[in-house]
């Protein structure tokens, strides 16, 4: 069991012990204080204390089960799906809630005087390394779905609109809820008072059936009351941007250790910092998740150890470039919305890839900051594209075009050693790349060729274009795919990274990325069928797209010619 949900298995026995001991007559006074008899009665009479809720983490099924069981609470029924919980997390964290698996267990425990009663357990599975070990961190520190519930037994619309209002009347808050289908019940969250003393945060009310009239009103209270604060954050983002920059700048997250706390003024002197002005710098990431406060000081987080400098795909790179040149273009967005023209250029005076050559330290930060996002590229080794090349007779060759520091096409050569590679590039690009690969031992399967997009290598197998396509305009992306397609043998494949907008302008960080590039380098992102329209004016057609991490694509195509009439 991992030390994190070791944290989560005792907090479940305390909430599991916290169940078995109160009742709604001794909880209601301390969540609602200024009860008077009267109400208290109409409360007690018309709900029962029900359970008590929280959110844990575990590794897989099996540790789940282990901490219900050291609890005394039984496993037996199947988990359902929690869409309320789910729709909760994805908006707080900006994440898809399709990617949120998210699950409710409803174990039975007996109250003081025997009454049935449950512990509600949400669960999301978090195996060690997923990309959801920062939720998990962050929720563990905030307790968000922590919550007290009541049921109310005689689920009349008349009794609910009033339960509502005393809970109101006594500083209790609307803060979200909803109908949940699997199980025919409306949810009601309310924020407690801030003079409540039952020790939880949030109040739920749990009402058979179907009562979303009553629930709307519910939710209009909430959103009227959290649209300032949510639009106060949202204006702000900036001060995000430029902390996780500071923090990565000074290298704080190497002086911090993720299993014991340090105190600012050692830390201070670790990282030549401010004392003060330090612990406020963290007590402002802390809410965000990437540090915790301690007894003993500020203990790093899985998500804030992706800002160490020796971290795997360390993302310290793209928060010093997203918090210093592109942060200061982005100021220019005005100008970009106004005009259509390029922020960067404006502010610069010139694109971004001649200035970051002219300073070499930037072009460094920049090669670097595009590696930090090669988790992207994870499933491509096993693309069937890369697959059935690998397996081919003789070997065959990737050509990775602007393929950078070689990142992309070293995972390729490491998962399929019967594949060799060209690598095209700039020339100081190159060096870079010719050590990473060296160091890595794939040196003596990789060729290198200097030059630009004109100069792509003709005969290869698989042509790969990594995130390229939306640095430019549509006709220099046409351009860009001509000179492949000419590259191109009649039975090679062209495989296309990019982030692909949406077709129902659904949520995405392409979306993000689209406006990103508009003001920063020039580019855009596009829809799918504007790759299709762009490929087939150079030659080629688009067989196929499948996703990838952090919202990216792979967009499979082969030059026309190549395709038999109904193919892909």
């Amino acid at each position: 069991m991992t030390t994190s949900f070791t944290t989560d298995a005792d907090r479940l026995g305390e909430t599991a012990d916290f169940v078995r001991e109160q009742d709604a007559s001794t909880l209601l006074p301390l969540l609602l204080p200024g009860l008077d008899a009267v109400e208290l009665r109409a409360l007690v009479d018309r709900c029962r204390f029900s359970h008590a809720a929280l959110l844990v983490f575990p590794p897989d099924p099996g540790a789940l089960r282990a901490a219900l069981a050291g609890c005394g609470l039984s496993a037996d029924a199947p988990p359902m799906p929690s869409v309320v919980v789910r729709d909760r997390l994805a908006a707080r964290h900006l994440r898809d809630a399709a990617e949120l698996d998210v699950r409710i267990l409803r174990p039975p425990v007996a109250g003081p005087d025997g009454t049935s009663r449950t512990v509600e357990v949400f669960t999301l599975t978090v195996p060690p390394g997923s990309d959801l070990t920062g939720i998990a961190e962050q929720e563990r520190a905030r307790e968000h779905e922590a919550h007290l519930a009541f049921e109310i037994e005689q689920p009349d619309p008349l009794v609910l609109r009033g339960m509502c209002a005393i809970f109101a009347r006594h500083g209790a808050t609307a803060d979200g809820g909803g109908y949940n289908p699997h199980e025919d019940g409306t949810v009601f969250y309310f924020s407690a008072p801030t003079d409540a003393k039952a020790g939880y945060r949030r109040v739920e009310l749990y009402v058979p059936g179907d009562h979303r009239d009553v629930l709307a009103t519910h939710l209009d209270e909430h959103r009227a009351r959290h649209s300032a604060e949510t639009l106060l954050r949202l204006l702000t983002g900036a001060w995000t941007t430029q902390a996780l920059a500071v923090f990565a700048e000074l290298r704080v997250p190497d002086a911090l250790h993720t299993g014991t706390g340090t105190g600012a003024e050692a830390l201070a002197q670790a990282v030549g910092a401010d004392p003060e002005s330090l612990a406020a710098l963290l007590r402002y990431l802390a809410m965000l998740g990437l540090v915790t406060t301690e007894r003993d000081g500020f203990r790093l987080t899985g998500l804030g150890a992706l800002l160490r400098a020796d971290a795997p795909d360390s993302m310290r790179p793209l928060a010093l470039l997203y918090g210093g040149p592109f942060y200061r273009s982005f100021g220019a967005l005005g100008h970009t919305v106004r005009t259509g023209e390029v922020g960067f250029d404006h502010l610069f005076g010139e694109n971004h890839f001649d200035h970051f050559a002219r300073h070499p330290e930037l072009a460094e930060l920049f090669d670097r900051s595009m590696a930090a996002g090669s988790r992207m590229f994870d499933p491509l080794t096993d693309h069937p594209v890369v697959t059935a090349a690998s397996g081919a007779p003789g070997r065959r060759t990737v050509v990775d075009v602007a393929g950078g520091n070689g990142a992309l096409l070293g995972r390729i050569l490491a998962a399929h050693p019967r594949l060799d590679g060209v690598l095209l590039e700039r020339p100081h690009v190159l060096d870079a790349a010719r050590r990473s690969l060296d160091a890595a031992g794939l040196g003596g399967r990789c060729a290198y060729r200097a030059g630009d997009f004109a100069d792509v290598p003709p005969g290869g197998d698989v042509y790969i274009l990594s995130r390229i396509l939306h640095d430019w305009d549509d006709e220099r992306c046409r351009e860009i795919l001509r000179h492949c397609a000419r590259a191109m043998p009649a039975d090679a494949d062209l495989l296309i990274v990019e982030r692909v907008l949406p077709a129902d302008d659904s949520a995405s960080l392409a979306t993000a990325w689209d406006l990103h590039m508009r003001c920063n380098v020039g580019g855009r992102e596009r829809r799918a069928e504007h790759y299709t329209r762009l490929l087939a004016d150079a030659g080629l057609t688009l067989v196929g797209h499948a996703p990838l991490p952090l919202d990216g694509s792979v967009l499979h195509a082969r030059p026309a010619a190549a395709l038999l009439p109904g193919d892909g």
